[in-house]
């Protein structure tokens, strides 16, 4: 397979089976170094501009389960994660004995800022070892045969800094970059599905089409061009930077966002496409600490860090998100480009909803443990002021 640094497929050339160079985008944007954008949205979605009502959410109404917790205390958390658990009816029918389980966590940005923190990366903006150790115990114990903390980390220096290395080692885990190859030093290209935005396809560590259950374990924040950074967002890091990147001058994943007012729509079908390709089967949201003004020091006029107390959890990304957001203090079905924390962006979870990837309404979900008024605590979004 000829994977060409720098050239994500976007849409399979069928008469040469080579990449194109094209990528996706609203019809006519045209992106620096010169990708032409070729795709439509499909009509759903250029309809979010008409505020075209949402079609009726004939699912089961799923469950998310909110907890508290005002430290990172190992037994205090894995008692919540537990709780929170035996809440949602257990992991019985998500990890199946012999089950190969990958949790992703949130190592974003790189360690390059830890001189300049009054207080540690993982109370402000990546996930705390100690919810990824009581996730990873509870899988275990439902029999799990083998358990991965995945992440594409900016640097080397993130699995042991930010304390993910002993807990894998705690735990007798393997930890992945998936910037690298996966088994047989391969990657992969896994397809999106019928109706996919921005991407057909996305280039995966082989680990990724492995595995049998992916979790998905991030930190509450929110986010310069996605609104929130929630457990859907945090998929962006399955992929290998070296293949998302505009230009090779680029140290983030920037053919992802897009430049200029591409933001706005292409990083939350982006998001879209990646839970298409690589549905979560659980997810866990670390709010305990965070931060404010954006998803990390790099976001001019971030502030850390805060102290929400809370965690959320639930079988369903979609809802959890929209769960964790109106714990955030923001209304989860927030008008795209209108109205905080979509301000500047589309908003993801409607995308998500009218993808049938489940529901952001939260008349359709059931809320266990805390409720949200309980644990509620008003989040500034990025470009707004505390």
């Amino acid at each position: 397979m000829n994977l060409k640094r720098n050239e994500p497929k976007h849409k399979t050339d069928r008469d040469n089976g080579g990449i194109s160079r094209r990528t996706f985008l609203r019809a006519g944007t045209v992106m620096a170094g010169g990708l032409l954008a070729s795709r439509c949205i499909p009509a759903a979605f250029d309809e979010l501009a008409e505020e075209s009502p949402l079609p009726p959410f004939t699912g089961p109404r799923p469950t998310v389960a909110l907890a508290q917790a005002d430290r990172y205390d190992g037994a205090l958390i894995r008692r919540q994660v537990h709780t929170m658990l035996d809440q949602l009816g257990g992991l019985g029918d998500v990890v199946k004995p012999g089950d190969r389980v990958a949790i992703k966590t949130n190592l974003t940005g790189g360690t390059g800022y830890r001189g300049q923190l009054d207080l540690p990366a993982t109370e402000s903006y990546v996930t705390h070892p100690e919810v990824v150790r009581a996730l990873g115990e509870a899988v275990l114990d439902s029999g799990a045969s083998e358990l991965y903390i995945v992440e594409s980390v900016y640097d080397a220096d993130s699995f042991p800094l930010w304390g993910h290395t002993a807990v894998a080692d705690d735990l007798g885990a393997t930890l992945v970059n998936l910037n690298r190859p996966g088994p047989g030093r391969k990657f992969v290209r896994q397809p999106v599905g019928d109706g996919w935005m921005i991407y057909e396809d996305f280039i995966f560590n082989k680990l990724l089409t492995d595995i049998d259950v992916l979790m998905s374990v991030t930190k509450m924040k929110c986010h310069a061009c996605a609104g929130v950074t929630l457990s859907m967002k945090n998929l962006v890091g399955l992929v290998p930077a070296v293949y998302y990147r505009l230009t090779s001058a680029h140290n983030h994943r920037s053919a992802l966002h897009g430049d200029g007012d591409a933001y706005q729509t292409r990083l939350p079908r982006v998001i879209v496409d990646l839970n298409r390709a690589r549905p979560i089967d659980f997810a866990l949201i670390d709010g305990v600490m965070s931060s404010n003004s954006g998803e990390g020091p790099w976001n001019q006029g971030w502030q850390a860090s805060i102290k929400p107390g809370v965690l959320a959890a639930g079988k369903n990304a979609l809802a959890t998100d929209a769960v964790a957001a109106a714990a955030m203090g923001f209304d989860p079905m927030a008008r795209s480009r209108r109205e905080r924390p979509f301000r500047l962006c589309d908003n993801h979870l409607e995308l998500a909803s009218r993808m049938g990837l489940g529901t952001h309404d939260l008349d359709h979900i059931d809320v266990v443990g805390e409720s949200i008024s309980g644990v509620r605590y008003e989040f500034v979004p990025y470009g707004e002021r505390g």
